[in-house]
């Protein structure tokens, strides 16, 4: 099967395009290189092509001979979509139900949209299914919603897309985000050996190791149609829905000697817990493999092995809102975020 996957030079397509290249994919990989400047550590194989595009300018000649599309490529979380709603709206949701158009256009059967458990937003009936109403609490989230309901119109009998509602990801990349809540608090735990807090902890999130999630992505991806097709699926595990002061609590006793420090209850109202049993009854093969625990043991011998400083932590390299506002001032990008000069 030969698959596109966009943001491959991201914190997930890193190491997605390692996962599907050792189940036997074909893959090649499609980015602007946002963050083609950071690498937390060396060893890992790009794709043997990258096309070097926005998603927005992507063709439908770009997408022609491919089966699948895995699309990842979009800002990527809740600050980072804040800094202007407008673009915002025009990548995350008119890029990506274009991309879906022109996919389905040049004939690719099959494509994945990376969606998020962020969509729930505040789970008011408890426990959030793929059935449970969304309140969407940012951009980022409104227009997670917004994709889906704009590429699933698209869906018939020769274009088959399914809608990953991932959990909150962690673990390990050479694209490395320190702007996620489980990396953030392990980096915080061995660059200050403080885990310091701005809220009192008390909202849940669901959590998903990175490497996880790229099975799951796999094995969505080899699934007969019929299972999946036009489907929302939530990608996790029930274990792991944490509070995030028991996630805080998690790296505490993995790193050593770090003393947690709570802030008061803030501004964001963000809090859901998740059922992932439909993809356990769809895709009986698949089951998460790490638990937050195992993340944080993981991150400890990585920030060991690399001697993980305080500079490389808090760099622009490895927070997106940090990256792109860099970009913006330093005039690489315009004000809707394309390149000034193509430097590739």
């Amino acid at each position: 099967m030969k698959v596109l996957v966009t943001g491959s030079n991201g914190y997930i397509g890193t190491q997605l395009v390692q996962v599907l290249d050792k189940r036997g994919f074909d893959v090649v990989g499609l980015d602007t290189g946002f963050y083609r400047d950071g690498q937390l550590y060396d060893g890992i194989t790009p794709p043997k092509k990258v096309v070097n595009k926005d998603v927005r300018q992507v063709t439908k000649e770009d997408l022609a001979g491919f089966d699948a599309v895995v699309h990842l490529a979009e800002l990527s979380n809740d600050p980072l979509g804040q800094i202007n709603s407008k673009v915002t709206y025009e990548i995350n949701h008119q890029g990506s139900v274009n991309l879906a158009k022109k996919a389905k256009l040049a004939g690719i059967p099959r494509f994945i949209y990376m969606s998020s458990c962020s969509a729930y937003g505040i789970a008011k009936d408890g426990v959030a299914t793929e059935e449970s109403e969304v309140h969407p609490q940012t951009d980022y989230a409104k227009c997670k919603v917004l994709t889906e309901i704009g590429v699933s119109k698209l869906a018939d009998g020769d274009f088959s897309p399914v809608f990953l509602r991932s959990a909150t990801v962690f673990g390990a990349s050479s694209k490395m985000r320190f702007d996620i809540v489980l990396n953030n608090l392990a980096g915080l735990a061995w660059t200050e050996k403080e885990i310091k807090m701005h809220s009192d902890g008390s909202s849940y999130r669901p959590l998903i190791h990175i490497l996880d999630l790229c099975q799951a992505i796999a094995t969505i991806l080899t699934a007969p149609k019929d299972l999946v097709h036009n489907q929302i699926i939530n990608i996790g595990d029930d274990k792991q829905n944490y509070q995030v002061k028991d996630i805080a609590q998690i790296i505490s006793e993995v790193f050593k000697d770090c003393q947690i420090k709570f802030g008061d209850s803030d501004s964001d109202t963000r809090s859901y817990k998740v059922s992932f049993k439909k993809i356990n009854s769809k895709l009986p093969g698949f089951k998460c493999q790490k638990s937050a625990r195992d993340g944080a043991e993981e991150l400890l011998e990585l920030f060991k092995k690399i001697n993980l400083d305080k500079d490389t932590f808090y760099s622009k390299n490895f927070t997106r809102l940090k990256q792109i506002e860099h970009l913006i001032k330093s005039k690489q990008i315009d004000e809707k975020f394309f390149w000034r000069k193509n430097d590739f």
